[in-house]
């Protein structure tokens, strides 16, 4: 049996003296509180192998009030459990507008062939019953950089919510096929609104050392958003008669947005102005406030000073042009980012995956179930990137899973190509899903957030997003184009498009692997040196000459 770690016997005979402990210092096992004994050097020493059960428990509550960790350039980057809850319950709000993008965006898939029924459309105007949201998206994104810079952030976030709720009411009641469209396209304004202020609203309250994973929420809440409307559709459609869902199913599949987006209008009202637009707005005290919330108080006032110092140039953000030297060239890149994104084909796969699928599944159903599927695996895809974004970069997982998208791209070009029943599709579809979700789909959301200037962080993530949006829209209505193309058909099969897909895929890595660089850990305000030293050969040789000196 081992011996006690302090032979109090002999302890209490002898004279004891006592030390002060330095309130960071933390306790030794084998040390019984802050008194020891002289008789501990004269008596048989102690087995302490092992740490006694009070040892390791005043350990731990050591190391857990330890919560000051550092970056490599020093800063001060862990947050107290109440700061970390705060900035979770905003964050969630925030992402509710992805959400309902998501859900907006996915509740077309099940619900076109009944409104195509019931309007008797031909089939341009099918075409343009999908792709009409994506003209009020292109709308909404070029209107968000004035309405956040004008409003606020969460003055932005309260119009979108009102104009879902607006757009899910008129659209389930419309009575022709006219109005229909024109409650799609502000539909189309919310979500494209929503796409600008909710990434930048999430990047511009995040520290640097979670922004990659809070932002990359963001993409994560889109696709659950389009998850859940998926099953919605299935549930909604499942067992019930032709006639009723031509009648009745997707008035009830549109409605259903109204439910989120009302929620959504009134948690709106516990979330925080962003402190970088109340700088903006000359309201430092208040800003100051609001990040003290979310940021250690060792780092309080360097983080507001670097906000401040961002925008010292211009003391309202309209005043700084995009043309400016050194910021055309982001601003170009962010563009390209954007679109990039769609020219990868998840437009096709999120608003035509069911008719996709019909050709190579059993029933209609059965391809509702099966794209039900792929949304389960498309939020997984996004979990693991949003892991990952923070621990191994934003490059690395652009890289690879460009790569991955390519080989479920060319997979299902081929599936398709050759009309074979069964889960080969799926399957592509989810190799598909899973590389995107890991790679374009979260890290360009959090790369839009972090590469432009607080300055022109608005209206040049307007810009970007507007160009995602007319990417979109180009992919969206030319898809069904290519796809029924008979000339295309016969010099290269149907699986054109996907292969076409892929392509374009391999160019967006292309230009990612020269002009993209690694954001990580970084704040905004130390990424405007960066991104420009990227973009710039002259800032280029200099950083290199200034770093072999």
């Amino acid at each position: 049996m081992s011996r006690p770690c302090v032979n109090t016997a002999r302890s209490s005979r002898l004279p004891k003296t006592t030390r002060k402990v330095s309130p960071t210092e933390p306790p030794k096992f084998g040390s019984v509180g802050i008194t020891t004994s002289r008789a501990a050097s004269h008596a048989n020493p102690p087995d302490c192998s092992k740490p006694s059960a009070r040892d390791v428990a005043t350990s731990k509550r050591w190391r857990f009030r330890m919560t000051d960790k550092r970056s490599p350039d020093g800063a001060i980057t862990s947050l107290s459990r109440q700061q970390l809850s705060y900035l979770i319950r905003i964050t969630l709000i925030a992402t509710l507008g992805g959400l309902l993008f998501g859900y907006d965006t996915g509740v077309i898939s099940g619900a076109i062939g009944p409104i195509a029924e019931y309007f008797q459309l031909t089939p341009a105007e099918k075409g343009w019953a999908v792709s009409s949201v994506v003209i009020g998206c292109i709308g909404g994104a070029i209107c968000a950089g004035w309405v956040s810079i004008r409003f606020g952030r969460r003055m932005a976030f309260l119009i979108a919510a009102i104009l879902f709720l607006l757009s899910a009411i008129g659209s389930a009641t419309a009575i022709d096929f006219t109005y229909y469209t024109l409650w799609r396209i502000l539909g189309g304004m919310a979500v494209g609104l929503a796409s600008v202020v909710a990434p930048m609203y999430i990047s511009e309250m995040s520290p640097g050392h979670l922004r990659g994973r809070t932002v990359s929420l963001f993409q994560q809440s889109i696709v659950f958003g389009q998850m859940v409307v998926f099953f919605v559709n299935y549930f909604i459609a499942k067992g019930m008669a032709e006639h009723w869902m031509v009648d009745y199913g997707w008035r009830w599949m549109l409605g259903s947005e109204a439910l989120p987006a009302l929620l959504f209008g009134i948690l709106l009202f516990f979330i925080p102005e962003s402190p970088r637009w109340l700088v903006l707005r000359g309201r430092h005290e208040q800003a100051k406030s609001v990040l003290s919330r979310f940021t250690p108080t060792a780092e309080l006032d360097k983080t507001l000073n670097s906000i401040v110092s961002s925008y010292r140039d211009s003391s309202r953000d309209n005043l700084v042009s995009l043309r400016e030297r050194g910021l055309l060239g982001l601003v170009i890149l962010g563009v390209f980012i954007a679109s990039a994104q769609q020219l990868t084909g998840i437009n096709v796969v999120m608003y035509y995956a069911p008719d996709v699928l019909s050709s190579v599944t059993a029933s209609s159903e059965d391809a509702l179930l099966q794209t039900s599927i792929m949304g389960v695996t498309f939020v997984g895809g996004n979990l693991l990137g949003m892991l990952l974004i923070d621990k191994v970069g934003r490059r690395p997982l652009l890289i690879a899973g460009s790569i991955g998208s390519m080989v479920g791209m060319c997979a299902l070009g081929i599936i398709i190509g050759r009309d074979a029943v069964g889960y080969g599709a799926l399957i592509a579809l989810i190799v598909y899903v899973v590389s995107f979700a890991i790679s374009w789909g979260c890290v360009c959301w959090t790369l839009l957030s972090e590469i432009f200037p607080n300055a022109i962080r608005g209206r040049a993530m307007a810009l970007a997003v507007a160009g995602q949006w007319f990417a979109g829209f180009v992919v969206t209505q030319t898809f069904p184009m290519l796809r029924e193309s008979a000339w295309l058909n016969s010099l290269f099969g149907s699986g054109f498009s996907f292969w076409l897909y892929a392509v374009l895929t391999l160019l967006s890595l292309l230009v990612v692997l020269r002009y993209v660089p690694e954001t990580k850990g970084k704040t905004l305000e130390e990424l405007e040196n960066i991104t420009g030293t990227r973009l710039s050969k002259r800032r280029r040789a200099l950083a290199s000459a200034s770093a072999s000196s």
